[in-house]
């Protein structure tokens, strides 16, 4: 696995939109902007980043300029970090060049839409990538213990994360940016206490599921490479019902994903449902079977949101409703 240099006091940040751009929330962008810049860091956008619409510009467009970034063709960047989210940045895939991402190295942090971006880089090119927080999740006056993680994450700290106190029902109730903290963190599981090691990979399964059977899907040559290790799969649920959320994960199991599993942990979901008496418990335990599963996760769309680096090795413990998340690079 190749990890990218971290970022230092001087460092320069690249931010580009591969999915959607940031639209009317500027001013929510340009704080955010402003705490990267708190730690010394330049900040260098391409021109999609500010669009508004359904995405930033054609497939093409957001893959040259993404490219551009990598290529420090704007000058020397460091590392990437995705604008947004959206909700089609898998048909710019095919556009990205093979021959500079297997010759050069960066950083790229992105959430939601950003995952294929993200597992592609890992899976195909052996480069770690960190999935959790946009370029624009920073839009705080007073920024929460997990987006100054993030921060510390670029910075090379990598630090253990430990299962939250409360976590944001309702964006409607922030002040200044800052979360709405007010619902209990409960970790579920269907193991009694464990502790499991393996190399982590995932992302949000509302995108995942579109992978298979294109050319960006290099997961069975990737979990072959690394079986001995075993796999951690971690899974972001936007707004999958249970039903989809089964049928996609059974999809993904018989096109090979999942061999060399170790155990699965899941974020809490941001508009959950379900049409039938399936649940998002029993989806994953009817794929999985008796594999330790951990459910309502800080991972994912409602806040707090923990980083997970794709291609590390993590150690995950969990005990009486509460986890730990410590990532190792090798």
């Amino acid at each position: 696995m190749k990890y990218p240099k971290f970022l230092t006091n001087d460092s320069t940040i690249g931010i580009t939109a591969p999915s959607a751009g940031i639209g009317k929330y500027s001013k929510e962008f340009d704080l955010s902007l402003e705490n990267l810049k708190i730690n010394g860091w330049k900040i260098i956008e391409t021109p999609n980043v500010r669009t508004e619409g359904d995405v930033s510009s054609s497939a093409k467009e957001r893959a040259e300029q993404f490219q551009d970034l990598y290529l420090d063709d704007y000058g020397k960047v460091d590392a990437i970090i995705c604008a947004t989210g959206g909700d089609f940045l898998t048909d710019m895939l095919p556009y990205i060049e093979d021959e500079y991402m297997r010759t050069d190295c960066k950083w790229v942090m992105g959430a939601s839409d950003p995952t294929n971006l993200l597992y592609y880089m890992t899976t195909c090119y052996d480069i770690a990538t960190m999935y959790g927080h946009n370029a624009g999740s920073f839009d705080a006056k007073k920024l929460y213990q997990s987006q100054q993680i993030a921060i510390e994450f670029l910075k090379g700290n990598i630090i253990p994360q430990e299962s939250y106190n409360l976590y944001e029902k309702e964006r409607e109730g922030r002040i200044n940016g800052e979360y709405n903290l007010t619902e209990k963190v409960e970790w579920k599981s269907n193991k009694q206490e464990f502790e499991i090691e393996g190399r982590i990979i995932g992302g949000c399964l509302d995108c995942l599921r579109y992978l298979p059977g294109t050319k960006s899907d290099c997961t069975r040559w990737f979990t072959k490479k690394y079986k001995k290790d075993g796999f951690i799969w971690y899974f972001d649920i936007f707004s999958m019902s249970a039903e989809d959320v089964y049928l996609t994960l059974f999809q993904l199991k018989e096109n090979g994903w999942f061999e060399y599993i170790k155990g699965v942990i899941v974020g809490r979901v941001l508009f959950p449902k379900n049409y039938t008496s399936m649940t998002y418990n029993k989806a994953f335990e009817k794929i999985f079977g008796n594999i330790p599963i951990i459910m309502d996760a800080d991972i994912g769309h409602v806040a707090p949101k923990m980083t997970i680096i794709n291609g590390s090795i993590a150690k995950i413990t969990w005990k009486n409703n509460k986890g730990k998340i410590e990532q190792i690079l090798r």
